[in-house]
């Protein structure tokens, strides 16, 4: 099995903010995403990814996971955040607006001829309209080894907008979209994270919604504000009785007397192999998110 690396919470962070950029060495989010699109003005584009690489390249984030989002290829800032951040040699290069798998071939190009550490990967933020039409084609863009891309990043907000869909609790509307996009992750073995949950006064919705994703299949959810972070490390972490069943299934087809049978009969239902799959990665990531914490 691929070793596992927890992706249960991934905050946004701007690039533009010093202090957030300190403040990100103390918190508890399994992944920081530094941003230099969204969350920074124009005006302050150059100073944000300067603040940024710097605090990339001088580290004391510990086991986190640093990833910087650039801004797109096509735009003014985008050749020179791709260059610095392949200097700072983050753990991923987030690509925002991917709609066509065209778009991770030049990044890789790009990475390649910049000579970018192997560790370094790559994300794409699935936010438009067309992305989600070419969920499958982009994804299978990772058989590739030059795009590196190893992971999707739902941006809801984005698709909203563009989709003119309103974001109602329950996210019916965006359902059959993000479970399009999880189903292309999967078939081309990436990890995949949820989008953000925007109302920062509503701790209920922010639980209701990671719920929805973990049950959908999504490794972790995006955030926006560090009072999310608990919720989701909470939700998207196997439970003490997830932990107690994968134990005892693996245990039962480890007895002598199940080494040659594809399914028993445990605990009064039909366990199958399949299911010792299962279970070793629920312990698998409960041993990854317990070697994070300590």
């Amino acid at each position: 099995m691929i070793p596992i690396r927890p992706r249960r919470s991934a905050l946004y962070m701007p690039g533009s903010n010093a202090r957030a950029l300190e403040k990100a060495k103390t918190l508890a989010a399994d992944v920081m995403i530094f941003d230099l699109e969204d969350a920074v003005a124009p005006d302050r584009k150059a100073q944000a990814r300067e603040q940024v690489c710097a605090a990339v390249r001088a580290g004391g984030y510990g086991r986190r996971e640093l990833v910087i989002r650039v801004n797109a290829l096509d735009t003014p800032w985008g050749e020179a955040d791709l260059a610095a951040a392949v200097a700072a040699a983050p753990d991923a290069v987030l690509v925002p607006k991917v709609s066509s798998a065209e778009t991770l071939a030049a990044v890789g190009l790009r990475l390649r001829r910049l000579g970018a550490a192997e560790r370094t990967r790559v994300w794409a933020m699935i936010e438009t309209p067309l992305a989600i039409l070419r969920a499958e084609s982009i994804a299978s863009a990772a058989h590739d080894v030059d795009t590196r891309l190893s992971c999707f990043v739902m941006g809801t907000n984005d698709l909203a907008k563009d989709t003119r869909a309103r974001l109602m609790p329950g996210r019916a509307v965006m359902l059959p979209w993000l479970m399009t996009v999880l189903a292309a992750a999967r078939a081309h073995g990436l990890d995949i994270l949820d989008g953000v949950y925007n109302h920062l006064s509503d701790p209920e919705g922010l639980r209701t919604e990671c719920e929805q994703g973990r049950d959908g299949g999504f490794d972790g959810k995006t955030l926006i504000h560090p009072d999310q972070i608990a919720t989701a490390n909470e939700i998207f972490a196997p439970a003490p009785d997830e932990i107690g069943k994968a134990k005892t299934i693996v245990a039962a087809f480890e007895q002598p007397e199940n080494a040659g049978k594809g399914a028993i009969s445990l605990d009064g239902r039909m366990v199958e192999r399949l299911h010792v799959e299962m279970a070793k990665r629920t312990l698998a990531l409960a041993d990854a998110i317990a070697a994070r914490s300590a």
